[in-house]
């Protein structure tokens, strides 16, 4: 109510035109975006595997979940946010993405989970603080919270169109309950899901108009095909396939050009992701700060012998 709310402080000073943006396109689904990138795939490939060989598993989606925390703590204008019509700046970064649970009779269950990340994360801080999560919701039994309330709602007739309907508008005026942003998944700084943990290429997924998340990524099985070098030589080439849907409302294209510079560059060179930024840019008021995660697996400095921080 009145700009407040739990998750995000109201922005000030904005362009009229940009401001008028959410009374033309009142819905994500009207200022959606569908962007894709190619990224080299023999550099995360070899970085992955020289990690391994060092004790350290690290995948390709905590990669670009890496690149994303990296990108968004130098542009942080990309981590708005519009709720009933209003520009918020985004008190906090978090990434959100669905994970097949364990089933014993292989049958396809799924679950939802959020992840709060520090700006001045590295890679091995993202690495632990993902494997924790996917740790914790993994197991049908233990059961996540979108789960037990899904299912305590559909055992009604109507109650999932009354509790679904009168939270919608709770949060549009600011009054949902902050433990319930704070659980939802779709409140989220970015979603990403990736296809090719079930053997899919990338898609260009919806922008959920329930909750507030603007960005959505989508990381796909990687493409062999052949290419042809300077001097005319053919050879063998690999992507890792990415794409991107955006709310165009949120900020200039040139921010979010920015951001996606800052991604394909540390896709380039994943090993500067080890160290924390030079430097972090926060919005106006919306500085934040994650408790380091544990059990942070680094290289050790003289053998090579993975060590835990």
């Amino acid at each position: 109510m009145f700009g407040l709310r739990p998750e995000g402080k109201r922005v000030k000073g904005l362009d009229p035109i940009v401001q008028i943006m959410p009374y033309l396109m009142p819905q994500r689904c009207d200022a959606q975006v569908f962007l894709s990138y190619d990224a080299d795939y023999e550099p995360l490939m070899k970085y992955i595997a020289a990690k391994s060989r060092e004790g350290i598993k690290i995948t390709f989606m905590e990669l670009l979940i890496a690149c994303y925390v990296r990108a968004a703590s130098q542009v942080p204008e990309t981590n708005r946010f519009i709720m009933n019509k209003q520009y918020y700046n985004r008190k906090e970064l978090t990434v959100s993405f669905t994970l097949l649970l364990d089933t014993k009779d292989d049958t396809i269950e799924e679950n939802a989970v959020k992840i709060r990340f520090d700006p001045a994360d590295t890679i091995f801080d993202v690495s632990a603080r993902v494997k924790k999560a996917i740790e914790e919701n993994r197991k049908p039994a233990d059961g996540g919270f979108l789960i037990k309330l899904a299912s305590g709602l559909l055992k009604v007739p109507g109650l999932a169109n009354l509790v679904v309907g009168l939270v919608k508008l709770l949060d549009r005026y600011g009054l949902c309950p902050k433990f319930l942003i704070d659980e939802l998944p779709f409140h989220t700084s970015m979603f990403i899901t990736n296809m090719a943990s079930i053997g899919m290429t990338r898609v260009y997924h919806h922008i959920y108009n329930f909750g507030n998340t603007s960005l959505f990524m989508s990381l796909g099985n990687p493409i062999r095909s052949n290419a042809v070098d300077r001097e005319g030589k053919v050879y063998r080439k690999a992507v890792l396939p990415i794409g991107m849907t955006a709310d165009e409302r949120v900020c200039g294209g040139a921010m979010y050009a920015r951001l996606f510079a800052q991604m394909k560059h540390l896709l380039a060179h994943p090993e500067e992701l080890e160290l924390p930024p030079a430097s972090v840019r926060y919005n106006e008021g919306c500085e934040f700060h994650e408790p380091k995660p544990e059990n942070v697996a680094v290289p050790a400095k003289d053998d090579g012998v993975a060590a835990e921080a």
